[in-house]
This record gives structure tokens, sequence and C-alpha cells, in this order.
């Protein structure tokens, strides 16, 4: 039905439509998926997600007709309509041009599966209030285009026939439905109507959930996002995340369905009881992920959009997706890798590359990351990262080693469990059986000279029962300076948190400064890896890298320039504290991670 007499008219009244919803909403009062679910039930419904680890973001719409283009500006993406303020009329005649020919939904699905991805979620409806689906509701969906077909039905059919979980993601935010709260200045379709009514919108949005979750079969997730304006509050999303159990009562739901109080990691990191089922960081990896029985989910791009931009040839390398997948999954949690397909269809040759590249590596250890939980060493392994799984009651701990050591020995610091078996992911059929060695500093595995993948290779090691690890002091880091005094975020704590991906920082001006760390009982070191971030390789000049003795600081050894990824080895030292202190910077000295081993 498509009823276009008024602007407001393309909606249908929402009157009707909120009696057919109610007898639903009053129905989920009865047993409250938030309150009354067990620990046990809550489990069973997670399952799949948990053991998936993998999954396709895919960010399609009518941003990809422009493909990032605004006059002579090329930085846009799928937000397209509120960074360049296009009025909302103009934007609308995108539309008419919107008829991609190529796509191919199974040849989507199955480029995502032989990636080793395990679901897709499809933006059904982004925040310019476009329905890739055709609804009943509106005519501002597929049905406005040239485009005679339904994606969200091809696609979810195409999973269903190759085994991947469909999902799709929907926009709390509309920036073209005239009763959004927070309506926009350059609407001027909306403007023609009275002003926003966000219970009717709700009935709206609602209706249009209805639509997605009864005529496309089974749904796994839905992933809410633009929940973050005043307008939605969180006892709507509260209601809005019942309403969704009632259709599908088996779905997960993502928390953007409703207002985090703690908005730190790309705006919605950390789940919170009541408030969907998983958190989900946004183009970041949390240092420790969330701590154990927390459900997360990092969502990030292959380049700098999630939308169609043809100029945006920044691409991460094969490595790093692979990378950031096992980093995922060494955490516990999941990672939601985007692609932004063009208005033809395409998903971006640069995408397929990855993807295939992702795939090959996954056929030989895809063992290492499904139905995997996080490592049980409390700090960063020094060569890379660790997963585990226990069946029958041995725990099978997957070793991803990211630097292989050319020695042929690989330390794995602070094991104490005996190792019953231990082989590696040699690339072929076979998994060749390795020699393994307790010692005073952890077990020691005898591995060839060269690893079977430069992204990683993976070294098994199986136990009987719990790994026993040794429980790492906690450290107590200092620093002469913080930028801005910004400890939180650029403390020296940052330096020694086996993440690179946060940094100690110090003022621009500072051009002498140190940062030591107090390991709270004497240690023997023998090596310092100091990782800078790349942009700020080079400021350090001159430096010192020194151990405490006494009242004393001593030098280890002296150097110049710090480039990016600085690694030393000298003669054992035993001692508490160590500190690199920088005698001369061009600018404030930036520091991403210090490791002592």
């Amino acid at each position: 039905m498509n009823i276009c007499s008024s602007p407001r008219s393309r909606w249908l009244p929402t009157l009707l439509l909120a009696a057919c919803l109610g007898g639903a909403i009053s129905t989920a009062r009865a047993a409250d998926p938030i309150t009354d679910e067990t620990p046990a039930q809550r489990d069973a419904r997670m399952e799949w997600w948990r053991d998936a680890r993998f999954g396709m973001f895919i960010h399609w719409g009518l941003y990809s007709i422009p493909a990032g283009v605004w006059q002579d500006k090329t930085g846009f993406g799928e937000w397209y309509l509120e960074e360049t303020h296009m009025p909302v009329s103009e934007y609308e005649k995108y539309a008419q041009q919107f008829n991609p020919t190529n796509f191919d939904a199974l040849a989507w699905v199955r480029a995502a599966k032989a990636a080793g991805m395990k679901y897709i979620v499809i933006t059904s409806k982004h925040h310019d209030g476009f329905g890739l689906f055709p609804s009943d509701l509106t005519d501002w969906c597929i049905t406005k285009t040239p485009f005679h077909r339904d994606p969200i039905k091809e696609l979810a059919d195409a999973c269903k026939a190759e085994g991947i979980v469909f999902c799709f993601y929907h926009s709390i935010m509309d920036w073209h439905h005239p009763d959004w709260g927070q309506r926009r200045p350059w609407n001027d379709v909306a403007a023609k109507s009275g002003p926003p009514d966000m219970d009717r919108y709700v009935t709206y949005l609602k209706g249009q959930l209805k639509e997605l979750l009864t005529r496309y079969g089974k749904v796994g997730l839905v992933w809410f996002d633009g929940q973050w304006e005043s307008c939605w509050t969180r006892e709507r999303g509260d209601d809005l995340y019942r309403y969704v159990r009632t259709l599908q009562p088996n779905i997960i739901v993502n928390n953007r369905v409703s207002k985090p109080s703690n908005t730190a990691g790309g705006g919605f990191a950390k789940y919170q009881k009541g408030m969907g089922d998983y958190g989900t960081p946004e183009q970041t990896i949390p240092p420790n992920g969330f701590g154990p029985g927390e459900d997360w989910e990092s969502c990030m791009t292959m380049n700098d959009h999630w939308g169609y931009n043809k100029h945006d040839q920044n691409w991460k390398s094969t490595q790093t997706l692979v990378r950031n997948l096992i980093d995922c999954a060494s955490k516990g949690g999941n990672y939601l890798l985007n692609v932004g397909p063009t208005a033809e269809g395409l998903i971006p040759a640069a995408s397929l590359e990855r993807l295939k590249g992702i795939g090959e590596w996954m056929d030989v250890n895809s063992a290492a990351i499904y139905a995997t939980s996080a490592s049980p060493f409390s700090r960063r392994l020094p060569w890379g990262r660790c997963t585990q799984k226990t069946a029958n009651g041995v725990t099978t701990l997957y070793l991803h080693v990211f630097d292989w050591p050319a020695d042929g020995k690989l330390l794995v610091p602070g094991l104490r469990s005996p190792v019953q078996k231990a082989y590696w992911f040699n690339g072929k059929s076979s998994r060749p059986v390795l020699a393994t060695q307790s010692t005073a500093e952890g077990v020691l595995v005898s591995v060839p000279k060269t690893g079977a993948n430069a992204i990683s290779t993976t070294v098994a090691l199986e136990i009987k029962g719990a790994p026993e690890v040794d429980k790492l002091p906690a450290v107590k880091a200092t620093a002469s300076n913080v930028w801005h005094h910004e400890d939180a975020e650029y403390g020296p704590a940052s330096a020694f948190d086996g993440e690179p991906a946060s940094r100690w920082a110090t003022d621009d001006e500072v051009k002498q400064a140190w940062v030591a760390v107090d390991l709270q009982k004497p240690q023997t070191i023998r090596h310092v890896r100091i990782l800078v971030p790349g942009e700020y390789a080079g400021r350090v000049q001159k430096f010192e890298f020194q151990y405490r003795d006494g009242g004393e600081w001593k030098n280890i050894f002296t150097g110049t320039t710090l480039s990016a990824d600085f690694k030393r080895d000298f003669a054992p030292v035993t001692a508490q504290e160590f500190r690199l202190n920088v005698l001369d910077a061009t600018v404030g000295p930036t520091i991403s991670e210090i490791e002592l081993n």
C-alpha cells in the first residue's frame, strides 16, 4: 500500500496500527523477557551467537549512489543526508536512481560464508529512513525505486540456503519521518506536516519491525542504532525490546535499543542489564574485553566508511583484519566486519579480496575461533593471543602466534598445567605433534623455525581440566606528565595495559618525560618492546631504559630515535621497577605499549 496524497499520508494512520500492535504488547507483560528469563534460558538463546564469533555487517542504501561525493567534497558515507544538509526533497530523488541490477544475494552470502562468517546483518533502514524492503506503512522504501525486487527477502532466502544466520540492522532515529522528535531544519518534506509526535513515530517503528519479523522467517538478531538523541528514552527502549521479543522470543537484540549510562568505547560499548543483550564497541576492541559473562561485539569497517565511498582507499590489510578477529575472540567477543556495496549492487573488489584472504586463514584455523572463550591469561602474551575451548574434561588452549620465535622456542609464560598433547596447524591436513617442557617461567614449546602463516600460526595445547595460570600481580605505573591531566585515557597505566590501542601521552610542549612501572615484586627481565603509534614515531630523539636499584635509577641501555616498534634484548636484570626516561623529544612523547619479558 502506497498512500501518497500528502506528506503525512505517507504513513498509515496510527490509530488503527496501534490497535493491531497493542495486543502483542499486553501479551509481553505476562512474561517479561528482561526480568523473567533465567540464566540458563539466556545462555540457550545466546549460544549460536557466542559460538559464531564472526559476522558480516552490510551498510547499503541510497547513500551508495553519490558514493561519498557532495559538490567538491568526497568524505561522506551513510550519514550523507545529515552531513551535507541536503534538503530531504532533493535526497528523495536518489530513490529513482537506485536500480542495483547486479545485486546477487547468493553471491554476497557465499562471500561471507567463504570468509568464515556465520551471520549477516543488513541495514533494513538506516538513519535516512529509507527501507530496503517493501513496507505497507510508507512509500519511502524499495517500492519507490525502479528496482522491482526485495533485497531483504533475497538475502534472507540466500542465508537460509547457505546455513548463515540472517539478521538485520534497523535505525531508531529517522531523519525523514515527520514524527521523529528531533526534526532536522533541512527536512523540507516533514516541514509541511504538523509538529513531531514521538508516540505516533513509535507506532510506525513497531509496525515496520513487525513487517520485518513476520515476513522473512526466523531472524537471528536485531541490531538497533540511532538511539542517542534525547527524544528516545530508556523507557521507550525497554518497551521496544519487549515488543521485539514478543514477535520472535528467541531473537537477540543489541544494547543500542536503549540508553547507556556510560558511552565509552565508541558510544555503546558495554552491555548493561536490562538494555538489550550485548555491548557494541564501535571501531575499537576493548583492551581487556569486559570480563567473564559479558557479551560484546566489535563492529568495524575495512576502510574508513560504513557506506560505499568510491574515494576511500584506506583499506586495512588482511593481516590486520584477521588479527582483529583473533583479538576479539581472545577477549570473549565477536567481530562484525563491514562491507559497503555499490549502487550497482556489488561488494567492492578490495573487500572481496580481503574476505578471500580471511577465508584462507579460517580454512585452516577456524577451530581456534568458533565456540571459543576468552584467554585465561591475565596479561597480553608477548607473541600474540590465546583462545580456549573445553570438551569432555579437556581444555584446548589455542595459541595464536603473531611473532613466530626464530629460535624455535615458544614460551607460554605462567602456564602451570601439565600439557597432555601439543600440536600446530601447519596449513596441511596433518597437525604435527610438538614437544613441551615445564619450566620455572611457564611451558616451553619446541616449534619449527618458521611458522605456517605470517598473519598468525596456531599452536594447540591440550590440558586436563581448567588451565592453571599464574595470576600476574597488578602493576603500578607513574609518569612525570600526562596530556591535559587526562589520566583515565592517557595516563601511564595505558603504557602497560597489554593493549597497543591505548597510549600514554604527554603535553605537546614537553621535551623530557619519564614513565615507570612497579611490578610489585622483583622480576627478571631480559627483553623490552616499545610500541609507538605510527603518527608519533620519531618524536623521541634520545632516551634511557632503566631499572631502580635502591634509591637510584641505573641504565640498562640508551638509545636515540624510537621507531614505531622498538625491540631490544639485554643481559637479564632482576628488579621491581623499570623506567623509560626520555631525554629529548621534538614534541610531547607518546607511547602505546611497553612490554617487558
